[in-house]
């Protein structure tokens, strides 16, 4: 096959990744918040996530990943764990059993009345903390071939 031709599929595959990156994005983030109701949450929002990277990754590559989007993902883990682990702990100091989340309802301007839980900071946890595994254990892997 000659060059010119992978150029043209180069930019078709990059363009349409980009689009559907955002599609992926938006999906994830609407899986994340629908979670405490609904089947969802942090895992899946994390692993939707991390696809759109993985779907980046193959229409780009590591280094135009890395500049586009400069995440140290170790340190994402890091600090999803920490996150998580705090706001498991949190219950403890208040002579609550482990894992007891705090809610309480907020009228907010635009959206009206609405309850929110420690729970989604758990789910946020969660979600760097997949997020961060998922793209160090691809980026691993990808390197060392």
């Amino acid at each position: 096959m000659n060059r010119k031709n992978d150029q043209v599929n180069d930019v078709i595959l990059q363009t349409a990744a980009v689009i559907i990156f955002f599609i992926i994005i938006v999906f994830s983030i609407n899986l994340f918040f629908a979670g405490h109701y609904s089947p969802g949450g942090g895992f899946i929002g994390g692993l939707m996530t991390a696809a759109a990277l993985v779907l980046l990754l193959l229409a780009f590559d590591s280094k135009t990943l890395a500049d586009v989007l400069p995440f140290d993902y170790r340190k994402m883990t890091a600090l999803g764990l920490a996150i998580a682990l705090l706001t498991s702990l949190h219950s403890i100091f208040w002579d609550r059993p482990f894992l007891t989340h705090a809610y309480d309802k907020f009228d907010l301007p635009l959206l009206g009345e609405q309850t929110l839980h420690t729970a989604i900071a758990f789910d946020l946890g969660v979600y760097l903390v997949v997020i961060g595994v998922t793209m160090t254990i691809i980026q691993t892997i990808g390197e060392s071939e």
